[in-house]
């Protein structure tokens, strides 16, 4: 299988599950996982959100967990890792407005490495531009967005997942379970009972 360097993208008001959970994974399998946010170094804290599916029009937002970066977003060099992953929640919001974070996704999209988003992380592929032609899923209030960068937008039940070549999305976390079991197949990592 190989060890893979995989960057994980979050930020301030991140949604928890999607910080935490491929974090935890990713290292639980045996990969090495640098969880950066722009403007922050290693060992400083983004604020994390709980977004829920409680009946309402929309999610709800509630306070998460202080989550500890393990790199610093301004070390970054693409060539150094093997994937990228890209939390979903409102950080994608403002992240998208970062030029280095654009020319990041832009890096591991032309290199053909692995790229697994969740949720709002589709904010930041659009932004970026790296999504034409591609079948995208994304939280249902992104599809707009999807659609006018050129993708295709796929609407899946929240806890389903989608992989076009080297893209692995998922609407939400609920989709935890099938996004992060593509995205090693995509690594090409095996588990073995």
């Amino acid at each position: 299988m190989g060890i893979k360097k995989i960057l994980l993208l979050t930020g301030d008001f991140a949604e928890d599950y999607e910080t935490m959970v491929p974090f935890q994974a990713l290292l639980m399998v045996g990969h090495t996982v640098h969880a950066v946010c722009p403007g922050k170094k290693a060992g400083e804290k983004v604020k994390t959100a709980i977004h829920d599916f409680e009946g309402d029009q929309t999610y709800t937002e509630k306070p998460g967990h202080q989550f500890a970066l393990t790199a610093t977003f301004d070390d970054v060099r693409t060539a150094a890792y093997d994937a990228l992953v890209i939390a979903g929640g409102r950080a994608p919001e403002y992240l998208r407005l970062n030029t280095r974070v654009l020319e990041t996704v832009q890096e591991f999209a032309a290199a053909g490495k692995p790229v697994a988003a969740i949720c709002h992380g589709a904010q930041i592929l659009t932004a970026a531009g790296v999504v034409k032609g591609r079948r995208i899923s994304a939280y249902p209030a992104c599809a707009p967005e999807v659609r006018s960068a050129g993708g295709e937008y796929v609407a899946l039940e929240m806890d389903q997942a989608l992989t076009d070549g080297n893209f692995v999305t998922a609407p939400a976390w609920p989709a935890h379970p099938q996004w992060m079991a593509q995205f090693l197949k995509v690594l090409g990592t095996e588990i073995k009972p």
